[in-house]
C-alpha cells in the first residue's frame, strides 16, 4: 500500500470518528427520543465502520 493510500485511509478513519463524536454530542443535547434513537442508530453505524477498519 503506498503512503498516499495509507493518507487517505487514516483521513478517512479521522471522519468516522469525527462524525461519530458530533453523533454522540447530539444524543446529549436531544429532547425527542426518537430522534435520539436515530441519532444513535447513525453513531452505531459509524462505530461498527471503525471497528471493521481495525481489525
Amino acid at each position: 500500500m503506498s503512503p498516499k493510500e495509507l493518507d487517505y485511509i487514516e483521513d478517512a478513519l479521522g471522519h468516522e470518528k469525527f462524525f461519530k463524536t458530533q453523533c454522540q454530542d447530539a444524543i446529549q443535547n436531544l429532547q425527542d427520543q426518537e430522534l435520539k434513537t436515530c441519532v444513535q442508530q447513525i453513531a452505531d453505524k459509524h462505530q461498527q465502520i471503525l471497528t471493521v477498519s481495525i481489525v
